[in-house]
């Protein structure tokens, strides 16, 4: 039987030069000192292999003769890591300060929207009440009389980038017209209008009739067109512009109408855009159906401003009133956006493998949102499918008991095709709900299994269109399709999320707008977290390696000992520098593990497995059994000896001997090898599922490699926890994940080996049919996911402390990766690259 193991063979390692120098970084107020190291460049020279035990490769030996000549003198794990915490190039904090850090989470708010000439200008366009020849703000005519650009445009604040030929140049050329409406309006500003009419004048013909849809404002083949219109009834003469041009614009309107009259959710697109159809919209109706409690229409300014202007809507002018109260001159392009900033801010923090630095800015955030939540009393969040989906997601992950209901009004797919979002074809809002369809954890949450259909169709779809909109990564919905959120590995979706970081990326409603300006600081301070923690995992990997040479382990001819593989998941999981001791243990574990299942497996006689069992059921009284050979001396030295430091390491953390527990969970390790060597050598089947998982569960080794670390991770472990009912059902539910991922993808082979396997076991009562019996055991597979993934979430009733919870979550996501069975990491390419990836290579971060 198979045991989990992540192995590799790989020549030459790792020992670079390492730089370093002092580095400030200020982000809006948080004093973060950190070392910065470069990793070494150098990668794995040969095809490291990762594989299962049921899938056996012929054995390669790791030579490690460059760190061999270059390694400092023999040490235990524990000083090991104690000259690494103390090594002066480690990354350190210097300074923390609680008041600056809350400021940069919550500098995500309202008030750091940056301004929208398109919205700002709308609003210039609201009389004063009693006198429709004066602006009700004339703050906002003033702003934008001072804030025209040399060519005469206006515009979102991109630099370079707002040209009519880039993608904000559509977004130019409405603020722009706009602005030009506001003045003549009021007229004011002669000359403003003039170089802003040349401005229109000049780039529209070649601008609106050309270039990508996803580049254009949400409605722009509304609101233009209807502007023109506007501008033409005022009497304004727009230079370059013929007859023929105006009729292309009007058509190009009359078609978008004609479009969304065809449609059925086409009333709310339109009345979002409605500032472009004037008096052909009912306002009383509009106002009934889509006007929030804080009076806005969609929390569009510009919308609004337009209610007010054409409807004498008292609520419209009380929002657009505190509007300005609150900016000043100008106004956004989207408010409020507080809910979905701070989210997303939190989001950015997790993703990028800073979470960690601002835990209790992150409760209280997540606090905050599930009070809206549970009074229902947010609309900024209820009623946008971004931030709605967010909230549940980031929620439920953290353990607040959010039920899906609230993801309800989403569940089918005429949801979205009725919607805002659906109209402007909005990949944010599908990814979004892509994303919290997967964090399902009842069966009977089919509003997640809904959502998660027709998000997924409708994401393809876009891919495969070129339709993702401009403010997506393609590459993040690829990604994001492709490895479920239970196959990823932190460290790895860290560094993706560092690379793929979109400096000055722009979110496109109605105009253009960035409303989180930390995001370049906190890839910074990213990037230099994980600079300094792959140097110190190289020098970990480089105290593994001197360790398994100076057991003997690579005398072990038949075992396939291979540090770097299993170290790299351990790393990209347990990532955090304090957890040193505890990825060090896995490792060692995970290495024995695999040694022991290979000589159960392969290399090792009758007399030699049972010599093993013997020593390990008596443990510090093994030398009344003595060794039968060399092989299963040095194989139990190893197990031994390793137990002792841990116990004298746990003794430390947890106040208690855990030695007992210990060498308890080798023996049933071995034990149920044995097991399943004697059914093998008969030719015993077992009669039944539980026959077989009852061994089958422990022979997978997860035992010793998660259960063994968790007294090292931080908080006390008492035997009344570990032996409690909660802790057996995660320990469980792990292991049915792991052993039947690996029989799926070891069947054929077992079976012709004559060995029995899950898959093979239940064939039978399938008629023989293998394709059934697969998809039974997905179906235990997944309920065992949903199950674990449930009590990783719930709080109220929980026993076991949420960092071991975590831990078990963790290896049933390392095991749903390396198992998948569409090869996604089944190479040993990819497995060399993913490894090489958290280990060696430096980040290849895009200029800020």
């Amino acid at each position: 039987m198979a045991s989990l193991s992540f192995a590799s063979s790989h020549a030459s390692l790792f020992c670079c030069q390492q730089s370093s120098s002092a580095i400030i970084l200020r982000p809006a107020g948080a004093l973060l000192r950190l070392s910065r190291r470069q990793p070494s460049s150098h990668t794995i020279s040969t095809t490291d292999q990762l594989f299962p035990r049921r899938s056996r490769m012929p054995r390669n030996v790791d030579t490690h003769a460059a760190a061999e000549r270059n390694s400092p003198s023999t040490m235990s794990s524990l000083e090991a890591v104690d000259e690494l915490e103390t090594n002066g190039d480690s990354a350190v904090v210097v300074v923390r300060e609680q008041q600056q850090q809350q400021h940069l989470l919550m500098g995500a708010t309202d008030d750091g929207l940056p301004p929208s000439p398109y919205d700002t200008a709308w609003v210039a366009m609201v009389p004063a009440p009693g006198n429709p020849l004066v602006p009700r703000f004339p703050q906002c005519v003033d702003w934008i009389l001072q804030n025209q650009r040399s060519d005469g445009s206006w515009g979102p604040d991109g630099g370079s980038g707002d040209h009519p030929s880039s993608p904000l140049g559509k977004d130019a050329l409405m603020s722009t017209l706009a602005c030009v409406l506001a003045l003549k309006t009021w007229d004011a500003g002669e000359e403003h209008v003039r170089k802003g009419l040349s401005f229109v004048g000049n780039n529209s013909p070649s601008c609106v009739m050309t270039g990508d849809e996803r580049d254009a404002p949400v409605g722009f083949s509304v609101i233009f067109p209807g502007m023109l219109a506007r501008a033409i009834d005022m009497g304004l003469d727009i230079p370059m512009m013929t007859q023929a041009n105006v009729d292309a614009f009007i058509r190009l309107r009359d078609t978008e109408l004609n479009r969304m009259a065809a449609t059925t959710g086409s009333k709310a697109f339109m009345s979002y855009v409605a500032e472009g159809l004037g008096d052909v919209l009912d306002w009383d109706e509009a106002a009934m159906v889509y006007q929030r409690q804080n009076g806005s229409f969609f929390n569009s300014p510009a919308t609004t401003a337009a209610a007010a202007i054409h409807g004498n809507n008292d609520r419209a002018l009380r929002y657009l009133d505190s509007l300005v109260n609150m900016f000043g001159s100008s106004v956004p392009t989207v408010y409020p956006r507080s809910t979905y900033s701070r989210l997303h801010m939190v989001d950015t923090l997790q993703k990028m493998g800073l979470s960690r630095s601002f835990v209790s800015e992150i409760n209280e955030m997540l606090d905050m949102t599930y009070r809206s939540w549970l009074a229902n009393d947010d609309e900024e969040m209820m009623l946008d499918m971004s931030t709605c989906a967010m909230a549940f997601r980031l929620l439920r992950m953290h353990g607040y008991d959010v039920s899906s209901d609230g993801l309800a009004q989403f569940s089918s797919e005429s949801s979205f095709r009725d919607s805002v979002h659906g109209q402007a074809n909005d990949t944010e809002a599908l990814l979004e709900l892509y994303k919290a369809s997967q964090i399902q954890i009842t069966e009977d949450e089919l509003v997640l299994v809904d959502i998660r259909s027709w998000s997924a169709k409708l994401l393809k779809e876009q891919l495969g269109s070129d339709k993702v909109s401009r403010s997506v990564d393609a590459q993040e919905v690829q990604q994001v399709l492709k490895f479920p959120f239970y196959t990823t590995l932190d460290r790895l979706e860290h560094r993706r999320h560092i690379e793929q970081f979109k400096a000055g990326g722009f979110h496109m409603l109605k105009s253009a707008y960035r409303f989180c300006k930390e995001d370049e600081e906190l890839v910074s301070l990213a990037v230099q977290g994980f600079h300094s923690s792959q140097a110190l995992y190289q020098q970990e990997l480089q105290f593994l390696t001197r360790w398994a040479k100076e057991a003997r382990l690579h005398d072990l001819e038949f075992a396939r000992i291979m540090p770097m593989n299993t170290f790299f998941p351990n790393a990209a999981l347990m990532y955090a520098p304090e957890l040193s001791e505890a990825r060090i243990l896995c490792t060692k574990n995970c290495m024995l593990a695999t040694a022991v299942d290979d000589l159960f497996d392969v290399g090792g006689s009758r007399e030699e497995m049972e010599n093993l069992v013997r020593l390990i059921d008596m443990w510090d009284e093994h030398e009344e059994v003595g060794f039968c050979s060399e092989r299963v001396e040095i194989l139990f030295r190893a197990i031994y000896d390793t137990s002792k430091e841990l116990a004298a390491k746990a003794m430390a953390v947890q106040n208690r001997s855990v030695i007992n527990h210990v060498a308890e969970l080798w023996a049933d390790l071995v034990r149920a090898m044995m097991t399943e060597a004697e059914w093998s050598m008969r030719g015993h089947v077992p009669s039944s599922m539980e026959e077989y998982m009852q061994v089958a569960e422990t022979s997978f080794a997860l035992g010793p490699i998660v259960l063994m670390p968790l007294y090292l991770i931080g908080p006390e472990l008492p035997e009344a926890v570990v032996r409690c009912p909660e802790y057996k059902q995660l320990f469980h539910h792990m292991n049915v994940c792991g052993r039947l991922l690996n029989d799926l993808q070891s069947y054929e082979r077992e079976g012709k080996q004559g060995k029995i396997n899950s898959v093979l076991l239940v064939a039978p009562r399938h008629g023989g049919s293998i394709e059934a019996a697969k998809s039974e055991v997905r179906r235990a597979i997944e309920a065992s996911r949903r199950e674990l993934l449930r009590m990783l979430v719930a709080e109220a009733d929980a026993t076991v402390p949420r960092p071991f919870r975590q831990e078990f979550w963790n290896m049933c996501k390392m095991v749903h990766l390396f198992y998948m069975e569409d090869d996604c990491y089944s190479s040993p390419k990819e497995l060399v690259h993913a490894a090489n990836m958290v280990v060696f290579d430096p980040l290849r971060v895009r200029e800020l």
